[in-house]
């Protein structure tokens, strides 16, 4: 009764605030999980593996953490679009097809990744600009995350065609699963605790890892016992020519726009990190805490994509155009709030992740939380908007402004804002790393005005997702 009292349907009829809130709430708490990963692990590392280098260390590893469920971004944009569909139309054997299709493709994807990223792990870091203090702790990071990418698939996968069937309770319950698995053995196995080898900084990964794992053994066995109307058979398990190309064709777009933001993000942070350590240690900690103001907006991503694609389906135009809208102000409003709180109350939360002792990094840390503040309207719009863009399987016209922003904006403005002046490049600013952030700020606002004219303009509600 649960699971069916929390899945939304697009063909009957729903107020707007019980379809977001059926949606979005459970993936709020669900990212709110997802958070507190990293946050564990940014709490034992501060306290019990203090210094600028660790921190450094952590705040790249943000980012391959990022990466990894990233590789998986096309397939799982494109089975979220085509079963939300599908599932508008009511057709849900379609939308079964489509899961197993995407969890083929994705086999192959895990297969090369884990190859790659067990190749590059020894040089990533030192590409990225990063000290070789830091680099070597997240080498040792790395590797043992990467080994566990097949079961990050599942996750990925599973989680979008169950939010693409209307059901976010999914990935709530499996996030808190990760959650608590992370927090036991990440913590057993840096302290030594009770049962656990004491194991110091590869504790962190491996507590990490652990937790992935068990979230796709549990989706898994959710599918498989039909959970939302998808269900595992023994027949789907073979390629489907025809689907396999709907899915890349609507997907392939909107993943290649992830990838090309964390290749962007990945520039920019090695612009950051040639700054040294204590530059690129407050920013991976600014990060970790503005990511408390992006949580709803991705929550409410989610439910845009969904409504947006279940109301298509439907053809109920109208609907979609205010399930659009609504998500939106709602979105914009909570992280508008999330704002204020980094604007004035950033150095304490701040000091909570590193303690007190680290001063510098805590105050430059706070500085780069009051510039966010500026781009919380904007992210919001860019968040929201392009999840509106891609449940419709409208994903070309995000890809654009990534790519717009990204390599006209805010790369540029960043070396000439953050870098010092040089005889090779005598025409920087010098402002350090908050000249980074104003030039991220920037990029936003310019990002925010494409995906808000594309919505005026109406285009994605005519994107045809037949085969």
């Amino acid at each position: 009764m649960l699971a069916r009292a929390a899945v939304f349907d697009g063909r009957k009829s729903h107020s707007l605030v019980r379809g977001i809130a059926v949606l979005a709430g459970p993936v709020f708490i669900e990212e709110s999980l997802s958070l507190a990963v990293g946050y564990t692990d940014w709490w034992l590392a501060g306290h019990y593996f203090p210094g600028a280098a660790t921190f450094a260390a952590m705040s790249l590893m943000a980012y391959l953490l990022w990466l990894l469920p990233s590789m998986f971004a096309s397939l799982a944009i494109g089975v979220t679009a085509v079963v939300a569909r599908r599932f508008g139309e009511g057709r849900p054997e379609d939308a079964n097809r489509a899961v197993h299709q995407a969890m083929l493709g994705g086999a192959a994807v895990a297969l090369v990744g884990m190859v790659v990223a067990q190749g590059i792990a020894n040089d990533l870091p030192h590409w990225l600009q990063l000290s070789p203090a830091a680099s070597r702790l997240v080498t040792r990071y790395f590797r043992i995350v990467a080994a566990v990418i097949p079961l990050i698939m599942i996750e990925q996968i599973l989680i979008a065609s169950l939010r693409g069937a209307g059901y976010t309770l999914a990935g709530l319950w499996t996030k808190l699963l990760v959650v608590v698995a992370n927090l036991i053995v990440s913590t057993g196995c840096v302290t030594g605790w009770g049962p656990f080898p004491k194991l110091g900084w590869e504790g962190l990964a491996l507590g990490t890892a652990t937790a992935h794992a068990l979230g796709g053994l549990v989706l898994t066995v959710m599918v498989w016992r039909g959970t939302a109307g998808l269900s595992f058979q023994h027949a789907r398990w073979r390629i489907d020519g025809p689907m396999q190309r709907l899915l890349w064709r609507i997907g392939a777009p909107g993943g290649l726009d992830m990838l090309l933001i964390l290749g962007f993000q990945f520039t920019f942070i090695s612009i950051v990190y040639r700054l040294g350590d204590l530059a690129a240690a407050s920013h991976g900690l600014a990060v970790q805490i503005e990511a408390l103001g992006y949580l709803p907006g991705s929550a409410f991503q989610v439910a845009a994509a969904t409504m947006a694609g279940q109301y298509l389906g439907a053809k109920n135009r109208a609907a979609a155009r205010r399930a659009a809208l609504a998500c939106w102000l709602g979105g914009s409003l909570v992280m508008m709030s999330a704002g204020l709180v980094f604007a004035y109350r950033g150095e304490p939360v701040a000091s909570w992740f590193v303690g007190p002792d680290d001063s510098p990094v805590i105050a430059l840390a706070a500085q780069l939380l009051v510039i966010i503040g500026a781009g919380m309207p904007a992210l919001a719009l860019v968040l929201i908007g392009s999840g509106t863009l891609r449940g419709a399987g409208d994903t070309r016209w995000p890809l654009i402004t990534t790519l717009s922003g990204f390599a006209l904006i805010r790369l540029p403005l960043a070396i000439l804002f953050a870098w010092p002046p040089s005889d090779a490049i005598p025409w920087t600013w010098g402002m350090g790393v908050e000249g980074a952030w104003w030039a991220m700020i920037l990029d936003l606002w310019v990002r925010a005005l494409m995906i808000g004219g594309r919505l005026l303009q109406g285009g994605w509600e005519r994107i045809d997702l037949r085969h």
